[in-house]
């Protein structure tokens, strides 16, 4: 089966490393894109079974791509391409529905199975943080610990708080409303008795919440 992929990144060496990279696999560049809207555009027109998304480009974030991609082009899985494994961005793609998060560092072998993978409908392929992070973000489960005065929705909401979303992210993700997460937010601040977010961030990390 050939995969029809579409690459996105701002900078003309990396397209052309990954089609150099991709010759002779199953897996068939239909596009090239060098922005976000660039990339809105030929997801439309050439309906791609993988976007492969940059996550920093200079007009508009892979992250605000991805999430316009969702009405887009909602048949098209997406794969976030990034130079830095940095938990925000990943927690984000996966709220953002990403399929999975590669690195630009990576090997052909593992680029090329990711790529597979998500056309595939298959599980994130790496066993880092992609798969880590979106679990940790879907847990419920109450922590045993008599220092968490929290429920389990509270627990799960500071999860995300603490890896850097925003309430409507967590909205997104959680499929609550943004009132709902604020109303969270608040009471989460009020029984850990912090001041912000970022406080209640530091909080969750030392009770090993993420």
């Amino acid at each position: 089966m050939t995969i029809r992929l579409l690459v996105c990144d701002d900078h003309e060496v990396i397209r052309t490393g990954l089609a150099t990279l991709l010759a002779g696999t199953d897996i068939e560049i239909v596009g090239q894109a060098a922005s976000g809207k660039e990339a809105l555009q030929l997801a439309e027109q050439t309906k791609p079974d993988v976007v492969l998304l940059d996550i920093r480009m200079p007009d508009e974030d892979g992250l605000a791509t991805l999430d316009k991609l969702r009405s887009k082009a909602p048949d098209s899985r997406v794969v976030m391409l990034s130079t830095y494994d940095n938990p925000t961005y990943i927690a984000r793609a996966v709220a953002l529905g990403a399929s999975d998060y590669v690195l630009k560092g990576s090997s052909r072998d593992d680029i090329i199975a990711t790529i597979t993978a998500a056309a595939e409908g298959e599980s994130p392929s790496r066993s880092g943080e992609f798969r880590r992070i979106s679990g940790a973000m879907q847990i419920r489960q109450p922590i045993d610990d008599d220092d968490v005065p929290l429920t389990q929705r509270e627990t799960q909401v500071l999860r995300h708080v603490a890896l850097g979303l925003s309430n409507r992210e967590i909205g997104r993700s959680l499929e609550i409303s943004v009132e709902t997460v604020k109303e969270h937010v608040q009471n989460i601040l009020r029984k850990i008795a912090v001041s912000d977010r970022t406080q209640a961030a530091v909080w969750a990390v030392r009770k090993g919440l993420v």
